[in-house]
């Protein structure tokens, strides 16, 4: 019997964040970057178009990053927030990114979250959301599902002090979904091969 899961990210990720600084002043700047890592998960083959990384809110100090490890690492749950934010809990020795003594935290997530993904936000103590996009854009471009998101989910948002941001550089998201889409990569939707 196999007894654990093991979640990692790609070799390429440690030397590409060597090349950055440690802080990221302006939310375009660490848009930028996940934006970046996205392209580079399919550059190099790795994963989906999805990237996240959870910064200290104020500063702009990065924590970690995550991108989507889905289909190599044969988990569903490995979506680029969900290894973002475990890998910070990670790095932090804490389950909760909210944890008194901290500062508050945000992730910057290269699309809206799916809605597996939104429930590890609301459970994360993040207290930001920055988002590129949460119009259907998105899955028009490439055909995935994100799920049924609630329908009041920036006020469920709001109601556990999580700040959004949304619509921050939307048109070079998209420029990635367009390229991911052109590729005919593969669109992993779980029912996708079911009638």
């Amino acid at each position: 019997m196999n007894d654990s899961v093991i979640i990692s990210l790609p070799d390429w990720v440690e030397p590409e964040l060597n090349k950055h600084p440690e802080v990221f002043p302006t939310l375009e700047d660490r848009m930028k970057l996940v934006i970046s890592f996205s392209k580079m998960n399919i550059d190099n083959k790795t994963g989906g178009p999805f990237a996240a990384g959870v910064f200290e809110t104020k500063t702009g100090k990065l924590v970690a990053v995550g991108v989507n490890r889905v289909v190599p690492l044969g988990c569903s749950t490995a979506h680029a927030e969900i290894v973002a934010l475990s890998f910070a809990q990670k790095k932090l020795g804490v389950y909760d990114l909210g944890e008194p003594g901290l500062p508050d935290h945000q992730l910057v997530v290269n699309w809206c979250p799916c809605v597996m993904c939104y429930g590890a936000i609301l459970w994360s103590g993040i207290t930001s959301l920055v988002i590129a996009g949460s119009s259907p854009e998105m899955e028009n471009i490439t055909g995935f599902d994100e799920g049924p998101m609630h329908p009041d989910w920036v006020n469920e948002l709001e109601k556990r002090g999580i700040s959004l941001i949304d619509n921050l550089l939307k048109e070079e998201a998209c420029k990635v979904f367009n390229y991911f889409a052109e590729k005919g990569e593969l669109v992993y939707n779980a029912r996708s091969n079911r009638t």
